[in-house]
């Protein structure tokens, strides 16, 4: 029998209504959305006629899509002492997302080929919470694996511009310009058109500038080292690359300057296929709250200054230059992150840059730009706007958007549940999280998730816990006769 699910405030996601309605869902015993009740007087004739295996009412609780994070580390296999399958997914679910994609840099072997790619999904399966897809990798040499990993299942490839710290930049390394054409020469060589080609977008200085190795606990000492113009330059060098090659989606990943906007705003007037993300440290901190030894709030591209930001939340207004918010969590030992005791702790030029965010990104951005947050009015973001930015865009972005991203008849029964309204103080040590460092620690945020559904099953419960691991692995089958998702 199907399940149904009810409340007050049911947010579709759909393009049909911009505020939530009183109805319910149902969902069957697959986890696919059969009908969706649009009135309070549809659920009750539903109830009258049909009998359901259970019925779950959440009152006045938001019920919406489940959101979707396309951009988070898992280290596993090799670094699962940073993060793993288990702690990322129970993360991921406690934040309300249903699907995460995983960057394929920090795991050890990386996932630069079918054969990398088959450890990571070997290692995921039996563990994840919910559904987790993958980025396959670009680096220095391995062209000849990009067609494959698209063909083998990755939601698309992923590189950096800017060598990755140690022990992760030896086994991923950067590309340059020339590498990256070549890249996109060998794919439209092959005819290979799916799947996006998501950048780092920060090209190295011709001249790196001096750090001062006596102030390395100020986090202006970092900040100096990585200059808006890096960002710029590679926002110009992918609008290059998008207007050369028009078949082909090009994203830009992590922007935190505003100043790159221009040349991707530009590139997207002119036709040029190329998006750009932000996220959620980025529009909810500033550089000038970042304490003396806080290493935690290091990352790359780095946390701006104030008068940043607000340019960055313009740009997430419909039609703006910021398509989509995601993580980028990428979290590390407190030994690699400086976090310890000794003469190293709070060194901001040696820790390593990664922010803890993936289960605090929905209440850190609502709590920075919700209705009622601490922007104006015109910069504020409705549960529409949330929805494009954090589900329905990460998904278009991926290839889900025929099955994930919005509640509709045929897609996939992934809410998450939750109260704009509540508020709650973040704890590192209620994080599920492998390590618990994060610059949100002790910070009053709004927006509490209640409940986690994924196709149908509730893999999350504020007081109840977790249910089993019943993620799914996403695996994307492609051909240029058959576009398929196979959900393993």
């Amino acid at each position: 029998m199907d399940l149904l699910f009810l409340s007050r405030r049911i947010f579709l996601g759909d393009g049909s209504h911009e505020t939530p309605l009183h109805g319910g869902i149902v969902v069957d015993t697959q986890g696919i959305i059969r009908r969706v009740l649009r009135s309070a007087q549809e659920v009750n004739t539903y109830l009258y006629n049909i009998e359901s295996e259970a019925v779950y009412d959440f009152g006045d609780l938001v019920l919406m899509p489940g959101f979707i994070d396309a951009n988070v580390h898992i280290n596993e296999p090799g670094r699962k002492d940073w993060e793993g399958f288990v702690t990322a997914t129970k993360a991921a679910a406690a934040g309300g997302f249903t699907t995460i994609v995983d960057r394929p840099a920090n795991a050890s072997p990386p996932t630069t080929s079918v054969a990398n790619l088959k450890s990571k999904t070997n290692t995921a399966r039996g563990k994840i919470y919910v559904d987790v897809g993958f980025w396959g990798g670009i680096v220095p040499g391995n062209r000849d694996q990009l067609a494959p990993l698209l063909a083998a299942g990755v939601l698309g490839l992923q590189c950096t511009l800017f060598g990755s710290a140690p022990p992760v930049g030896e086994e991923f390394a950067a590309v340059d310009e020339a590498q990256l054409e070549e890249a996109l020469q060998r794919l439209e060589a092959e005819n290979e058109d799916e799947g996006v080609i998501a950048v780092h977008a920060e090209l190295p200085l011709p001249v790196d500038i001096p750090t001062d190795e006596e102030a390395s606990r100020e986090y202006a000492s970092f900040l100096v080292t990585r200059p808006p113009s890096m960002e710029v330059s590679a926002m110009q060098l992918l609008s290059r690359l998008a207007q050369r090659y028009p078949r082909r989606r090009l994203h830009a990943l992590n922007v935190s300057s505003a100043e790159a906007l221009a040349p991707a705003e530009a590139c997207q007037r002119a036709g040029g296929q190329l998006t750009v993300g932000t996220c959620p440290h980025y529009l909810a901190l500033s550089a000038e709250e970042v304490p003396k030894c806080g290493t935690e709030f290091k990352t790359w591209p780095p946390i701006r200054e104030s008068s940043n930001q607000e340019r960055l939340w313009r740009a997430l207004r419909p039609g703006g230059t910021i398509q989509m918010i995601a993580s980028d969590h990428s979290p590390a030992t407190p030994g690699l992150r400086c976090l310890t005791g000794g003469r190293g702790r709070g060194n901001f030029l040696k820790a390593w840059p990664g922010i803890n965010s993936l289960q605090l990104s929905l209440p850190a951005v609502w709590t920075a730009l919700g209705g009622g947050g601490g922007t104006s009015d015109d910069l504020s973001l409705s549960l529409a706007d949330l929805h494009r930015l954090m589900c329905w865009q990460p998904a278009q972005l991926c290839g889900l958007g025929r099955f994930k991203g919005r509640i509709a008849e045929g897609y996939d029964g992934d809410f998450c549940i939750w109260s704009p309204e509540e508020e709650f103080t973040a704890i590192p040590e209620e994080l599920y999280t492998a390590t618990k460092a994060t610059p949100y620690a002790g910070r009053r945020l709004r927006g509490v998730v209640h409940a986690t559904v994924v196709r149908g099953l509730h893999v999350y419960q504020m007081f109840e816990g977790f249910g089993q691991p019943l993620g799914k692995v996403l695996l994307r089958k492609s051909s240029r006769k058959v576009v398929k998702f196979v959900r393993m």
